[in-house]
């Protein structure tokens, strides 16, 4: 029994591993297998070489294979870099390069003011159609997340966010702007504000939305032939007065997006 139990929560693990970095349960086996053939009593053995090997792995051997599932890592600059580091750590910042070309000329553009790029989910490295949750489309290396822009409560630009993750504290709508959030929570859509308890904690809260900043950053993306679409909750886009047909509503099926912009190549 007790074999038993221990095997399934080995399995367990494996999946957990898998679902969150893609090439954690391969590298957990790997590891169990060496750790059984070293002959060496150590504390922690096991996590040791799995920690060893998955490092390795991200760092050096997963960049080596990524481009021939045509997806390379987010290229980072002087204006481009994750909100967490969490998000390279664990293999999801994969993307294909012409995404990577679109953000660098956006950053281009955004030369001579304080706003950078940051980015949250991309995609992993490896295969089409594999799940990188909680997200529904982000398995191809078309799509990123990117941070919203706030400013201090004088109207300064920051590159600070408000949660630690870079998820989860929304923009809510005001009395007067249209509140899609209520109509799909309302009609049974209970997943829609799931990211409030990815936050990971909440910081700098003394910051703002920049409508300003976050308008620019957009109108620059919107510069690129290659993007897609662009989702952004319809109170916002409403708010920053938008208008081009790319920015799109996402769905009552994904989670809100007015805690980060979401964008495609076509």
């Amino acid at each position: 029994m007790k074999i038993l139990l221990k095997t399934l929560l080995k399995i367990i693990l494996v999946g957990i591993l898998t679902l969150l970095t893609q090439i954690g349960g391969i590298v957990y086996l790997v590891s169990l297998v060496i750790s059984k053939k070293w002959n060496r009593k150590l504390k922690f053995k096991t996590s040791i070489v799995f920690l060893s090997l998955y490092i390795l792995s991200t760092l050096l051997i997963v960049p080596f294979f990524a481009p021939i599932f045509g997806r390379e890592k987010v290229i980072h600059s002087e204006k481009i870099s994750p909100t967490n580091y969490m998000t390279v750590l664990l293999n999801r910042n994969y993307v294909r390069p012409e995404l990577n070309e679109l953000l660098s000329q956006t950053e281009k553009k955004l030369s001579g003011t304080k706003i950078e790029i940051h980015y949250l989910d991309a995609n992993f490295p490896f295969i089409n159609k594999f799940p990188l949750l909680p997200h529904l489309s982000h398995n191809d290396g078309k799509k990123i997340d990117l941070s919203l822009i706030y400013e201090s409560e004088f109207g300064e630009i920051t590159n600070k966010q408000k949660t630690i993750s870079g998820y989860g504290l929304f923009e809510n709508p005001k009395s007067s702007e249209y509140n899609q959030i209520d109509k799909c929570l309302t009609n049974g859509y209970f997943q829609y504000d799931f990211p409030k308890y990815l936050t990971l904690g909440q910081i700098n809260k003394e910051l703002v939305f920049s409508k300003k900043g976050t308008k620019k950053l957009i109108q620059n993306l919107l510069k690129s032939q290659d993007l897609g679409k662009l989702f952004i909750e319809p109170h916002l886009k409403s708010r920053m007065n938008l208008k081009n047909n790319r920015i799109r509503y996402h769905g009552c099926r994904a989670v809100r997006h007015d805690d980060h912009i979401h964008i495609q190549l076509k």
